[in-house]
């Protein structure tokens, strides 16, 4: 990634591997695997970012001692935030989370961007369209969705994340650092993401030497 070490400035493709900070980062962004999303379908009411049960969520997540216990408690958040209520949009988000994790970006574009569309309140849909256009290098795009979903749910542990990544392809070192620390303000137990606050951190202080 630009701003971080030569081993991570290559811009994100099919053909090379990703180091293991990044590879974290982007399954937090991501979130739910496909497995996870279609279980979530089986009989839910409507519930989004909006839902009730995310206020105690957030604040288990928060107090969760490590990352094994945060884990359960993450999932919950995840498959409450993939939960629109609407068929025409879990339908086109089945596409396009089934696209994002076989590395199909246009098929997964077209998919989200139809779902913001159709339902512009639904902070997920935003968040998923960012991570996509994250993936194909169009990192202002991504950051104007990541405005979108922080504005419909300021406490999106997985768009601050994707902010944080964004800018430091951006290298913007502060920006980054600051999306990195205000994501694991909300969610401490993110390694990958740690890993990735103290590399900008380590890159200001190269930087005022």
């Amino acid at each position: 990634m630009a701003g971080l070490p030569a081993r991570r400035k290559q811009r994100i493709s099919l053909g090379r591997p990703l180091p293991e900070p990044i590879i974290a980062a982007m399954k937090l962004w991501v979130g739910a695997l496909v497995v996870v999303f279609f279980a979530t379908l089986a009989g839910v009411a409507h519930a989004d970012q909006k839902d009730p049960r995310l206020d105690k969520l957030f604040q288990q997540l928060k107090t969760a001692a490590n990352t094994e216990s945060s884990q359960p408690i993450e999932e919950q958040i995840w498959e409450i935030w993939l939960e629109s209520g609407d068929q025409n949009v879990d339908a086109l988000m089945a596409i396009g989370v089934a696209a994002l994790n076989d590395s199909d970006y246009d098929q997964a574009y077209r998919a989200f961007s139809r779902i913001v569309a159709l339902a512009p309140n639904f902070a997920e849909g935003w968040n998923k369209r960012a991570t996509v256009l994250y993936l194909m290098g169009r990192y202002d795009e991504s950051i104007k969705d990541i405005g979108k979903t922080l504005a419909l749910e300021p406490r999106h542990f997985g768009a601050l994340s994707g902010l944080g990544l964004c800018n430091a392809q951006l290298q913007k070192e502060k920006e980054a650092l600051d999306a990195f620390e205000k994501a694991l303000d909300i969610n401490p137990n993110m390694p990958g993401i740690k890993l990735d606050a103290d590399e900008m951190k380590k890159q200001l202080g190269d930087k005022q030497i």
